[in-house]
């Protein structure tokens, strides 16, 4: 890997054959912009061709996970076919890259994750999660749809009942309660998250390879098989950015105020 060729993530290889992927935007709590996006789309498929790599673990710089997609991107994409046909296109290969990575993917969620944070989050093999770190999917606060990764993941891990609840509603959950339903492996607290999840790391990297890659290969044909609920979720997503409700979404962010969606307005 040419670890030089990224802009927003950092890397640090550890013993072993773990190496240490970093988000790095601690001024925007690691929300992704669409470099970042971008970057994350194609990190996976090479940490997978890595010969020097059998572990990676994902943390955030600074106090945060990653804190979803980054407004400037959101408001960019809002109506502009093309750029929503590349984000369709660019979030696929995300969500099929960490589910295809050969390599064990261990995140340590130190921080707030929403959006592509959670994506990285949930999709990981193992997750390791602060108790005090804030979880969630804000897809419909926004005005869209919950695609990126929710569909595919969130009924397996925490059940259907669950799924619905903080999908359809957006509201947020704690680390201690995301492992208490199942979403994430492990709740610790903050300041042992990311010692636990190179530790884990190490257990893997210095196992049989085969055995732990092909028992991962063989697990995540549970999502293989969830990929046409993905990829609806994805397009339902991609078509609401060109639909007003998204407009009124990013603005009411701004603004720091609840939404108005036009598609909620009184009837007569």
């Amino acid at each position: 890997m040419n670890f030089s060729d990224y802009q927003h993530l950092l890397f640090e290889r550890r013993d072993n054959g773990v190496l240490l992927l970093t988000l790095n935007r601690p001024d925007k709590y690691n929300a992704t912009n669409e470099v970042m996006h971008a970057e994350l789309a194609r990190v996976f498929p090479e940490i997978s061709a890595d010969p020097e790599t059998r572990v990676v673990v994902v943390t955030g710089a600074g106090k945060a996970f990653s804190a979803g997609g980054d407004l400037s991107m959101v408001e960019a994409m809002a109506g502009d076919h093309q750029r929503v046909a590349d984000m369709l296109d660019e979030m696929s290969r995300l969500v099929y890259g960490i589910i295809d990575c050969a390599k064990p993917v261990v995140s340590a969620v130190n921080g707030v994750a929403v959006g592509a944070g959670t994506v990285v989050a949930l999709l990981s093999d193992i997750s390791v999660c602060a108790e005090d770190a804030k979880l969630g999917d804000g897809h419909v606060k926004l005005g869209v749809a919950a695609g990126d990764h929710a569909a595919i993941i969130w009924p397996l891990l925490a059940g259907m009942a669950k799924a619905k609840y903080y999908l359809m509603t957006g509201e947020m959950i704690t680390g201690a309660e995301a492992e208490r339903i199942g979403l994430v492996t492990k709740a610790l607290p903050r300041d042992e998250v990311l010692d636990e999840a190179l530790r884990i790391a190490d257990v893997m990297a210095t196992g049989s390879q085969n055995a732990i890659r092909w028992t991962k290969k063989a697990l995540n044909n549970w999502l293989r098989n969830a990929g046409p609920i993905f990829d609806q979720s994805a397009a339902y997503e991609m078509l609401c950015f060109m639909a007003p409700d998204v407009v009124e979404g990013y603005t009411s962010l701004r603004e720091k105020r609840a939404p108005q969606f036009p598609s909620a307005a009184p009837t007569a």
